[in-house]
């Protein structure tokens, strides 16, 4: 149950800018609001914001080694030398290697793409990529979404005469590997103006450098691949602000009008062919399906499948990773059941601890960072799930929100045989004798440093409606929002002193869902809404009260017609409100 909801008001300065903005650019005070919320202050900015355009996006040579890049893939391709693209076995690795292979496909055929394997090769450059390399005259490696941390690994390939261009995402060391260009806007001292690319949104900008650099005025090549970019800045959970949102705008234009032939496939699947496909598919349908070739088998199955162009061949493909998306499913389910379990009956959720960590040697390497994730959202604890392979304890860490776990996992470095990621997901390794003390000093650093909000869930409400609000204009406006993610997540609303008009219902197998059909008070305006597994709040709904409810705002269409729902996130009675948080 979420106890709390949270709204920050626009403060008086804020106010100002919100008529501003009302008068010159929206004609509507909510969402003059939520575009402050966001940063966006200006005329200028609203009208960027409202109209995505791929002419905002910065140069690629603002970033720092793009020149050398560049010049080193070129010499390549005039010395005709063989180049292997590589990448992580996820999504984001995945979709970069297929769209800087099949990129580069059009102008160069001496290449080949590899990705490791996740149980022989673990996460990143293996020492076994190389030697492959070195059998097949490999001179250039073009490494996507890892290898920012590959001291060794890169100083062998040099050793055997192989180059490396990085194009990676992740937080840096103080050391940085001896490669020939490192491609990375969160490189210490950079000076890119977007610091929050995804893996596939370096290499579209290396490619981008690299049409520029050779006069490839057929932007619609590269443009073609924007489906990729947007599939990974989806899955891969980064800022949808800045350059990303524009790529992610114009990515999931391909996807619903033009997708590749891969992901037409996985699309059909997915039963998505004639929806409009929108972020939240590919987080929930379609990402987890290119995910699960590399955790269920071979992340090459996944880029087999990108780079096809075959309808037949990529069709079959995409109901192969769909079985290892139905296997994926099932070991999630056991492993996520037989972790509650632990923590249940060990005492380990009533001892106080800020944090949690477990270790079980028999669970699946490919699942353990899905399991994570559901504990974290399950106890609201940043949480850490390891496993046993190959004579290492291998483990993936979540965070809620606004706590940083790379920081945490970081502070026990001494500990780790490897270690890396993001704010909010880190993947690590270590010997099996140092967990106990990983454990005490991992839960050490959270409980020195997290808030204790961050412990609590709780709605952040970005503005209050009356349903009078609702109306064409504003839906329209609401839309152009589009599409969410982090840093744009999808508003939630809150509206005070609703009651039942007298049709809401029980909805479900179980009868667990409420169907809403409320008025409010102010308007007398009456609107649809579903809350879903809320049904210990239906007594108090059809006892005549009044009610809170906040929520986003979903249109379903059906056909030429369309409606209007309220997605319930959350309901409680009236005299709990104070107008602002309870």
């Amino acid at each position: 149950m979420i106890s709390k909801w949270n709204y920050e008001p626009l403060t008086s300065d804020e106010q100002k800018l919100e008529t501003t903005l009302t008068k010159e650019v929206t004609n509507c005070k909510p969402i003059s609001e939520l575009l402050i919320q966001r940063g966006i202050t200006t005329v200028a900015e609203s009208k960027r914001f409202f109209h995505p355009s791929l002419s905002d996006l910065h140069d690629p040579f603002l970033m720092p080694d793009m020149d050398k890049a560049v010049s080193r893939l070129n010499k390549a391709l005039g010395k005709k030398e063989r180049i292997m693209v590589y990448g992580d076995y996820d999504v984001d690795g995945t979709t970069s290697v297929a769209l800087v292979y099949k990129y580069l496909l059009n102008y160069y055929s001496n290449l080949e793409y590899y990705i490791p394997t996740r149980y022989e090769e673990g996460y990143g450059i293996s020492l076994k990529s190389i030697d492959y390399a070195v059998s097949k005259n490999v001179k250039l490696i073009i490494v996507l979404d890892c290898g920012i941390k590959a001291i060794d690994e890169i100083k062998y390939a040099k050793e055997h005469g192989i180059d490396f261009i990085i194009c990676d995402h992740h937080v840096p060391d103080d050391d940085l590997p001896e490669a020939v260009a490192i491609l990375n806007p969160k490189i210490p001292g950079s000076t890119y103006p977007y610091h929050h690319l995804s893996g596939c949104g370096v290499g579209f900008k290396f490619m981008q450098a690299f049409a520029l650099s050779n006069s490839l005025n057929d932007t619609n090549e590269l443009e073609s691949l924007l489906d990729l970019v947007a599939v990974s800045i989806a899955a891969d959970i980064v800022p949808m602000t800045g350059e990303n949102r524009i790529l992610a705008y114009y990515g999931l234009k391909r996807l619903n009008f033009s997708p590749n032939v891969g992901l037409r496939s996985i699309i059909k699947i997915c039963n998505l062919s004639h929806k409009e496909i929108t972020i939240s598919d590919v987080i929930f349908k379609i990402g987890p399906r290119i995910n699960a070739s590399g955790r269920m088998q071979s992340g090459m199955e996944a880029v087999e499948l990108l780079v096809s162009k075959d309808s037949s061949d990529a069709y079959q493909r995409a109901k192969n990773i769909d079985r290892y998306n139905q296997d994926r499913k099932e070991l999630d389910k056991r492993i996520t059941e037989e972790a509650n379990n632990i923590l249940e009956n060990s005492g380990e959720l009533n001892n106080g601890k800020r944090s949690i960590v477990i270790y079980n040697k028999d669970w699946h390497k490919g699942i353990i960072g899905i399991v994570a994730s559901r504990l974290t959202e399950l106890y609201y604890k940043p949480s850490v799930v390891l496993t046993y392979a190959d004579g290492i304890a291998t483990g993936s860490s979540r965070s809620v929100q606004g706590f940083d776990v790379y920081k945490a996992v970081e502070a026990t470095r001494d500990l780790l045989e490897n270690f890396g990621g993001h704010t909010y997901a880190v993947g690590l390794s270590l010997k099996e004798e140092n967990i106990p003390e990983f454990t005490r000093r991992f839960e050490q650093y959270v409980a020195d440093t997290i808030e204790p909000q961050q412990l609590t869930p709780a709605i952040s409400i970005d503005t209050y409606l009356n349903f009078s609000d609702i109306n064409t204009e504003f839906l329209s406006l609401l839309k152009q929002f589009n599409p969410f993610g982090a840093g744009n997540s999808k508003p939630v609303f809150c509206t005070l002193s609703v009651r039942d008009y007298g049709t809401s219902k029980l909805v479900g197998k179980k009868l667990e869902h409420i169907k809403l059909e409320m008025v409010d008070e102010e308007s007398g305006n009456v609107i649809n809404g579903i809350a879903f597994n809320m049904s210990q709040h239906f007594d108090m709904i059809k006892s005549g009260k009044t009610f809170d409810i906040c929520y986003t705002i979903e249109e379903n269409k059906h056909q030429a017609n369309s409606s209007v729902q309220l997605m319930i996130k959350d309901i409680r009675p009236s005299e709990c409100s104070d107008g602002q948080q309870g």
